[in-house]
């Protein structure tokens, strides 16, 4: 069955709020206005009138060299300028900087009923910031039934069948330091070629075990103990053991998982009573840093046995 993979557009009042904006003109439409695309836009060409190419659906923001430029016009000019951009339905027009605003241009947003924003932030670091925020907030999204955890700087997602053990398993990582994300559902974002992933806002922070119930990780292990996301770095599928099937005893496979188009290291870890899952999870995190930065111990070790069979067959041809 195909992931069903969604796109969720920004709500303009959360970035307002996110990026502490002062709102100077609330639009008529503020509450239920949402951003679809990630790039802005600064109409330096729609200030002499230019619209062939010009996107609405983008945040337009004024700078330093937008508002010298105006302030520079006539005053029946600038109004003609503020009048044609507002009339386009722009999510909101952002002044960097802080600078003062044109009494003219609130008295238009109001006319047309169009948001008008200040920040603190310079252009760049404004349109920067912004774009980067908008990038993962509107980054296709799927959601996987299973644990994520931090391990050691390192995110791995703990994928299996319901009642596998991947809770407990969790429950034995935290103990051992290691920060939850998230459990039973996993919410995973694609932003440029990384998987990142975090908890529906619901249930983050929780764990449900059978036999015990819901647990409040973060007051029962700390502040410490608790992530809100993490890139992904190691998928480990946990699997019930099966007498007389084969199981990779050498990790020469490198196999992938692929997520959203993004290929990550993929583990089998095939469970029975007596095995320490969580110690055999911090081992495979451990091996997959370690082929991050190019050691394969597999390929280490069959070279080495490779070795020493040349080496006992020419000792073996010297002595006939």
């Amino acid at each position: 069955m195909a992931d069903k993979v969604k796109r969720t557009p920004a709500k303009l009042s959360k970035l307002v709020e996110d990026f502490d904006m002062e709102i100077v003109c609330r639009g008529s439409d503020y509450d239920q206005r949402t951003v679809s695309i990630s790039d802005m836009n600064r109409p330096a060409l729609q200030l002499v009138g230019f619209y062939d190419y010009f996107e609405p659906k983008r945040l337009q923001v004024f700078g330093k060299s937008e508002m010298t430029f105006l302030k520079a016009m006539k005053l029946e000019d600038r109004r003609r300028v503020f009048d044609n951009l507002l009339r386009c339905e722009i999510p909101a027009l952002i002044i960097a900087r802080n600078m003062e605003i044109f009494p003219e241009l609130l008295e238009i947003a109001r006319k047309h009923g169009r948001t008008l924003l200040r920040s603190e932030l310079n252009t760049v670091e404004l349109t920067s910031q912004i774009i980067d925020y908008l990038n993962r907030a509107l980054a296709p999204q799927i959601t996987r039934h299973g644990v994520l955890m931090n391990i050691n700087g390192q995110g791995v997602l703990l994928l299996g069948e319901s009642g596998i053990g991947k809770s407990e398993t969790a429950i034995e990582l935290l103990k051992r330091g290691h920060r939850l994300v998230a459990d039973d559902a996993v919410e995973i974002r694609r932003v440029s070629d990384s998987l990142y992933g975090t908890a529906p806002e619901l249930i983050r922070h929780y764990i449900e075990i059978r036999g015990i119930g819901v647990i409040d990780v973060q007051q029962l292990f700390g502040m410490g103990s608790v992530q809100f996301d993490t890139e992904l770095d190691l998928v480990v599928q946990l699997e019930k053991w099966v007498d007389g099937k084969f199981y990779d005893r050498l990790g020469l496979g490198e196999e992938m998982y692929s997520i959203l188009g993004v290929k990550l290291p993929y583990m089998i870890i095939p469970v029975r009573p007596g095995r320490n899952l969580a110690g055999i999870v911090e081992i495979a995190t451990m091996k997959n840093r370690q082929m991050k930065f190019g050691y394969n111990p597999a390929r280490d070790f069959v070279d080495r046995v490779d070795r020493q069979i040349d080496a006992l067959t020419r000792q073996s041809e010297e002595q006939k």
